[in-house]
């Protein structure tokens, strides 16, 4: 084996007596981690063979380590990613490939999960298709749609899922919003042809996935296991400590602030959009929670903001900056006491619907259009810091509106790792475990016909 791939001791031994299904669950970044922790606990609750691939996306105590250890997730395999977005997706293929074949000597059922709309799923569906297994790809269907302002406040009032995809159809705004996120939208519109089942978070992404062609019997609404990772995590916040780091947000009524989209941070526009609209909050004496990841930073001095930040966290005691948190307990029992999430991230519109917790998208279009569209999260496009901060304002003051978000249809399901788990039973019951190429070519066995080069035809 390469040096490149970490591989636990022992675990190709495990397979040699074993005829059973081999699942392969991927992570790579923390939404990964979180949401894919229930998925892994379920199967392994299911008696049969699980295995842990970290890509090393995201390979830092903050972003990756931290959530392994409160969720006891150790990687039997680690990729061991590094690099720019290419290097990492090239590495993902080829080291992930190399696993398949190793693998492959020892089973013919092998089932990966991917997530979302990573680089991770991208590449490692690439792999997996490589070697004629199709993955099952959570959280399918994400797609971004952009609908003028005119459309959006017909929604809002009607909330209506069959005028919104009719709508979004018949102007074609999935193309529209294929760009942002970068490199997101791509990742999960290329990942889609690689996948054997693809489970959806919302009928909304069943609806776009069938509308591109992908066969209906192959598409299952389950809902989105962040829901199960939400669930385990309230149970545990009394045993959370984030209150004895940073005692000025127990009192509660804060605005988390997060700003890390791409396009958000190499933009210098729309970061100091965003980062103005903040400071105004802080300077009319609101309670901030700023949150900044390693492209926060970036923006934060690229920009000539660092100084700035730290000057608001060392003038203003209502304004707490801090880094990432590397426990997901700590992070919900903080949001408990949150009024509004003010977030690019895509993950967080999710939870601030699960949770009852007023959101505010700061992008221009999102690609959890149901939860706009349901009431839990407003758009504040990175226009005029004025137009940002009238919006975060107004969602943290006005009673009526934020009873109405608080208390918006929740659109992700309940128990959803344990109905992936059911599913994919279902399809190994029926004999139709995920291989995209189950018949023989032209009087030739599939084995003749795939594992000859084109050299010796």
């Amino acid at each position: 084996m390469i040096p490149e791939i970490t591989i636990r001791d022992g675990l190709f031994e495990e397979l040699r007596d074993y005829s059973g299904v081999v699942h392969l669950v991927l992570v790579g970044t923390k939404p990964d981690l979180i949401k894919q922790a229930p998925l892994i606990i379920s199967l392994r609750n299911s008696r049969e063979k699980v295995y842990v691939v970290h890509s090393g996306q995201h390979n830092t105590w903050n972003l990756s380590k931290g959530i392994e250890e409160e969720f006891g997730i150790n990687p039997d395999i680690n990729l061991n990613v590094s690099g720019k977005l290419f290097e990492q997706q090239s590495q993902i293929v080829g080291r992930f490939g190399i696993v398949l074949d190793k693998m492959k000597k020892f089973t013919k059922k092998i089932v990966p999960y991917t997530y979302g709309d990573t680089t991770t799923a991208l590449s490692a569906g690439i792999a997996s298709f490589a070697h004629r297994i199709g993955v099952a790809h959570v959280e399918a269907g994400l797609r971004t749609m952009t609908p003028p302002r005119s459309v959006f406040d017909i929604l809002l009032k009607n909330k209506d899922i069959e005028s919104y995809f009719a709508i979004s159809q018949e102007q074609d705004l999935w193309k529209q919003g294929s760009y942002e996120p970068y490199p997101e939208q791509f990742d999960t519109r290329a990942a889609a042809p690689s996948a054997g089942v693809h489970l959806t978070p919302h009928v909304l992404n069943k609806k776009h996935l069938i509308e591109e062609g992908y066969h209906k019997n192959r598409i299952i609404n389950v809902g989105n296991p962040v829901v199960d990772a939400l669930a385990w995590a309230k149970s545990r916040v009394k045993a959370s400590t984030i209150f004895e780091q940073y005692p000025a947000l127990e009192e509660g009524n804060f605005i988390r602030y997060c700003i890390h989209r791409r396009e958000n941070v190499t933009s210098a526009h729309r970061f100091k959009v965003l980062f103005k609209s903040m400071e105004n909050l802080i300077e009319e004496g609101r309670n901030i929670l700023f949150i900044s990841l390693g492209g926060t930073e970036m923006a934060l001095k690229t920009f000539n903001l660092k100084s700035k930040v730290e000057n608001l966290a060392k003038d203003h005691k209502n304004f707490v900056y801090s880094p990432v948190w590397p426990k997901y307990v700590d992070v919900i029992a903080a949001l408990d006491k949150c009024s509004v999430v003010a977030s690019d991230s895509g993950s967080m519109q999710e939870e601030t619907n699960t949770l009852g917790i007023p959101g505010v998208v700061l992008r221009f279009n999102t690609d959890r259009p149901e939860s706009i569209f349901t009431g839990a999260n407003i758009i504040a496009p990175p226009i005029k810091a004025e137009i940002v901060t009238k919006i975060v304002r107004e969602v943290h003051e006005n009673d009526t509106l934020r009873k109405e978000m608080k208390s918006s249809p929740k659109n992700y399901g309940t128990n959803v790792s344990q109905k992936i788990v059911e599913a994919i039973k279902q399809l190994e019951n029926r004999g139709s475990l995920f291989h995209l190429l189950e018949h023989d070519y032209l009087g030739y066995s599939k084995e003749d016909y795939w594992e000859k080069g084109e050299a010796e035809w």
